[in-house]
């Protein structure tokens, strides 16, 4: 009988349900045919990933339409978002130690330095005095450690991508004072688009299946969290939160006010999630923002948005916030919601081209999706100073200059510079490259008094430059521009060609 005769017969309704049935049982028949071309330590553990697949693919057959109905998107409560200075006003207590040695940091570090024109994890980049985001990382927690006397280790999510060079690199670290746990989030399988099976042959990573596989998002934590048994080592040792942020997230310090917030209510009345929202400004549309929805706090992500929102979603006037992914999360929750298996995250679609062409999709969810299971959760809109993120060798201008200071790992705005907001810095193409970018300046340019910057073309910087106000240099196709040595550039345009030449 053709699919046609079934439609015929059966109804639009039964007739989805068959053909989403089939399209479960022939991946779970692929699945177990991959299982097959492994043995042991690996074949278990794509067992255990393959069963979370399983649960995420089984929901994406289910999705009809879109997750959110725009109708019931209301404004939070305010006693929801609270203001960081009120949670600051509240003081710390005499001793700060009994809090933090009930904490872990998190940092997740799944991702490639690609982006950035590097090879390897993203975090060994060197972004500050010849210091890696992971030194640094390692630098705050030794610094908090000793300072107070406590242990507070630290706990890297890798992903199949970053876990070998990362463990290799962790051996620096073994005279400092902070204990280091590593965890693998899992490894999926990207799925043909038209047929909707795996395009991986066998569990190998190598040759035509470099790209086959995907780490499914940070959302994936919980479940790997759980799944590698160092959330019940942590919770038995008498661990009680995780602070959970992106390393590349230079913000992203431990927050004593905020710790002590989560401490100091009772028991029976703790907050189990908080989320550092942060007000949004025209560069951050597209970050997730936090909404009221069924009488709970939920995460809303451009890519839940139906299409005829999409600019209301980014409008700075109705959505004042955006998520930070700064997360503090209650250990004992995580392991409740996950024995429950209730947490029910939003499936993000994203549809990828592999080199040969071929269209796949790789079903991927959010950390702060979570947020809508867990009891008392609460946004806090904090300073724009713990949101850092280093994307871009934009970015990397920004945090190697002398807006910056330095301390203990930690990076706090320069207090010579005499206003607070960051620079907009854009840099053009021929600064991708962590290498070309390095190479296009002699030394980091004084940067205190700019407040914008945009640079295109075949463009260089001599030493001991000086940038003020908005400064735009441009070098048309063909040209190139040598911006000297202790030049000072106020408000000023530079385009065309300027060559220095020795003499």
């Amino acid at each position: 009988m053709s699919l046609l005769d079934d439609l015929c017969k059966i109804g639009m309704a039964e007739f989805q349900e068959k053909l989403r049935l089939q399209h479960e049982t022939s991946m779970h028949a692929e699945l177990e045919k991959l299982l097959m071309t492994a043995k042991g330590t690996e074949q278990e553990i794509s067992r255990k990933d393959f069963e979370g697949f399983k649960k995420i693919f089984h929901r994406f057959l289910q999705v009809k339409g879109p997750s959110i109905n725009w109708e019931k998107i209301n404004k939070p409560p305010e006693d929801l978002i609270r203001p960081y200075d009120k949670i600051k006003a509240q003081g710390l207590p005499d001793s700060v130690a009994a809090s933090l040695n009930k904490l872990v940091v998190v940092k997740l570090n799944g991702g490639l330095g690609t982006s950035m024109g590097c090879k390897g994890p993203k975090s060994v980049i060197s972004v500050r005095n010849e210091n890696t985001f992971l030194d640094l990382t390692v630098h705050q927690i030794e610094h908090l450690n000793k300072t107070f006397n406590v242990d507070v280790p630290l706990v890297l999510m890798n992903s199949f991508n970053t876990d070998e060079d990362t463990k290799k690199i962790l051996q620096k670290y073994t005279h400092h004072r902070v204990h280091i746990h590593t965890f693998n989030q899992s490894r999926y399988p990207r799925i043909n688009k038209e047929s909707l099976l795996p395009v991986a042959k066998d569990l190998g990573m190598h040759g035509d299946q470099a790209d086959v596989w995907y780490p499914p998002g940070h959302g994936d934590i919980y479940a790997s969290f759980y799944n590698s048994g160092l959330l019940d080592k942590l919770i038995a040792e008498g661990k009680e939160y995780i602070f959970v942020s992106n390393i590349d997230n230079l913000g992203a310090t431990v927050d004593l006010f905020i710790l002590n917030h989560l401490m100091s209510q009772p028991k029976d009345k703790r907050c189990e999630f908080v989320m550092e929202v942060t007000d949004k400004t025209r560069a951050d549309v597209k970050g997730g923002t936090l909404i009221q929805y069924d009488d709970k706090l939920r995460l809303l992500e451009i890519a839940q948005v139906p299409k005829a929102h999409v600019d209301e979603f980014k409008s700075v006037t109705k959505f004042k916030i955006f998520n930070t992914n700064n997360l503090w999360i209650s250990l004992g929750a995580i392991k409740r919601l996950q024995e429950q298996n209730a947490m029910d995250l939003e499936i993000i679609v994203n549809p990828k081209t592999l080199d040969g062409g071929l269209n796949v999709i790789q079903l991927e969810t959010a950390v702060g999706a979570a947020i809508k299971a867990f009891d008392n959760a609460l946004g806090v809109n904090v300073p724009r100073s713990r949101f850092l993120p280093v994307k871009t060798s934009s970015d990397l201008l920004l945090v190697m200059s002398n807006l910056y200071s330095l301390d203990a790992g930690s990076l706090t705005m320069s207090k010579k510079r005499e206003f607070p907001s960051t620079p907009h810095v854009k840099l053009g193409s021929s600064f991708t490259k962590v290498q070309d970018f390095l190479t296009r300046f002699e030394s980091i340019p004084d940067m205190l008094e700019l407040d914008h910057l945009t640079v295109s073309g075949d463009v260089t910087f001599g030493k001991n430059v000086s940038l003020k106000g908005t400064v735009i240099i441009i070098a048309n196709h063909g040209d190139r521009i040598d911006i000297p040595a202790g030049a000072v550039l106020e408000n000023k345009i530079v385009s065309g060609n300027l060559r220095i030449l020795d003499h």
